[in-house]
């Protein structure tokens, strides 16, 4: 709703004619509410204000142990391609939840293609390609993607979601999905019943 415009008085040379005298009453009103002018300097009895930044500076010492971990987390995803059994599971599973590329390079390698299951690893690939990981990576890609009709459902949501948000597809997401076509089957002779 809109507000009805105040009177102004309108005196020429008068010292109430200021420029805030020309303002919407709202936008009047909330200039009134504001201190007029620039911050006062600070005086020799009284300090300049201090306003504190609103994103604190990093802590060296922060990042360097955050570097420190991921270098940690990326050579024992690395050390699990190495286990034969599952005990290296739980690291690689963790490395797919991150988005770190190094460790998910590492963790789709050829201990994920012989230990995850078929739902872990369809999530694995499009991870990778989520986070630009190029599919070279993912160890055994060629064989577990063959005939894979959920991951080619999968990719192809993924295709639709990103054209619908006006996005690139990744062009590793078409070699994939031609993989998953499954091989064609020679048909059948006809039987002729004469």
């Amino acid at each position: 709703m809109l507000e009805p415009t105040e009177p102004t008085e309108s005196s020429t040379g008068s010292e109430l004619n200021t420029p805030s005298d020309t303002l919407p009453p709202r936008r009047r009103r909330r200039a009134a509410s504001r201190p007029a002018g620039p911050p006062a300097a600070a005086t020799e009895t009284q300090p300049a204000e201090v306003v504190e930044p609103a994103i604190p500076p990093a802590d060296a010492e922060k990042l360097d142990q955050e570097q420190a971990d991921l270098e940690a987390e990326t050579a024992e995803a690395e050390e699990a391609a190495e286990v034969e059994g599952p005990e290296g599971l739980p690291l690689v599973e963790d490395a797919l939840r991150t988005n770190d590329t190094r460790l998910l390079t590492a963790a789709v390698g050829p201990y994920a293609a012989r230990h995850l299951d078929a739902h872990q690893w369809r999530h694995a690939v499009l991870k990778c390609l989520f986070t630009g990981v190029p599919v070279d990576a993912v160890a055994d890609l060629d064989h577990r993607a063959e005939g894979d009709t959920e991951l080619a459902r999968m990719l192809t949501d993924y295709a639709a979601e990103r054209t619908a948000a006006g996005r690139t597809v990744p062009a590793d997401l078409h070699r994939v999905l031609t993989l998953t076509d499954p091989p064609a089957t020679p048909s059948a002779p006809a039987a002729d019943h004469g």
